[in-house]
Order: C-alpha cells, then structure tokens, then sequence
C-alpha cells in the first residue's frame, strides 16, 4: 500500500496519476478508515473523460502531519520522486511567474498560495541529497516524469542548484510579503 505522510501529499500523488484515458483530474472523495490498526486515506470519484471509477488507498504515516503547503516531515518522500517534486515546483514558479509580471504589486497577495506551494516541493528534492553528499542519487528518480527531468539536466538535483532555486523562490515570497501585505 501507498505510504503517505501527509493528505497534500497523498493529493499530489493523485494529480501526478492520470486516469488511463489521459484525464490528470477528477472530482474526489475522500474518507479516512481504521486498516488493522493503520490510519488510511481513501479517495475514490468517476473521471469524467471516461467515466471510470478512480480509487486510491493510502496508509498515512504514523507522525503528525506537517501543515500545508508542507508534504511532509524531514525524511523524504515514498511516492513521489525528486523529479516529480521539481516538475510540480517548476510548473507552478512558470505560471506564478508569468501572473506576477503581469498583476501590480499590489495584487501579488492572490499569487502567494501557490509561491509557498512551489517551494514546499522544491523543499522536498532536497530531502532526497543524502548526508555528505552534493547531489540526489540518480537511483532516486523511480517515476518515468522524475527519470526525464534527471536525465535532461542532472546538475538541477545538486546540494548547490537546489539551495540556489530555494533562496530565488523564498525571496520572491518574501517580495510578495513586501509589497502586498495581507490585508486587515
């Protein structure tokens, strides 16, 4: 069974699994049941490409969950892989990217969401550089999405790249924060 550490990341493993037909979202429900003693969360809808029902089991793990936009706790993830994580921090800081160029400052708040997203899954590639060591194993990459990323530019998975695109995006954030307060 699936071991996730968190439901964000249990959500995540979900949007990354399209339905056979190629339908990447569905609408979900979601119940947490008792499976001998284990804590799991089960998420089931119809795709409405196909009309196939979807189902996901997912034994939670035993530590407390972080709180989003986290994924999880410090040890790194047993679903998703480094590449996986760095396609979803890539594909939102491109879309963020481009609406906060395009929106004054003062409407940056709506964007800041989705920067703390990104960089909670930037956050997560790095859980995966082991001890002493300057980058992510490429043994690490088990999703066919995550394997391409790797394979197009390993050097994006090293202890120095990683810190470098997380001081970048967190000083993004910190502008939003600057520039658009919260309200109130």
């Amino acid at each position: 069974m699936l071991i996730a550490r968190s439901l964000q990341e249990a959500h995540l493993y979900i949007d990354l699994h399209p339905c056979a037909c190629g339908a990447d979202q569905f609408t979900r429900e979601h119940r947490l049941e008792d499976h001998d003693g284990a804590l799991t969360a089960v998420f089931e809808g119809t795709c409405p490409q196909c009309g196939r029902t979807r189902s996901f089991e997912f034994r939670m793990a035993d530590e407390l969950p972080p709180a989003p936009p986290a994924f999880g706790g410090e040890e790194p993830s047993r679903i998703v892989d480094p590449g996986e994580f760095m396609w979803v921090s890539d594909e939102i800081s491109t879309e963020t990217g481009l609406r906060l160029l395009n929106t004054a400052p003062a409407e940056h708040r709506a964007m800041r969401p989705a920067t703390a997203y990104a960089i909670a899954a930037l956050e997560e590639v790095a859980k995966f550089l082991p001890p002493g060591q300057d980058r992510v194993p490429e043994d690490r990459f088990v999703s066919e999405r995550g394997r391409a990323l790797y394979a197009k530019d390993p050097e994006r998975f090293t202890r120095e790249e990683i810190g470098e695109a997380l001081g970048l995006k967190r000083s993004i954030l910190a502008g939003i924060d600057h520039f658009s307060p919260p309200r109130g």
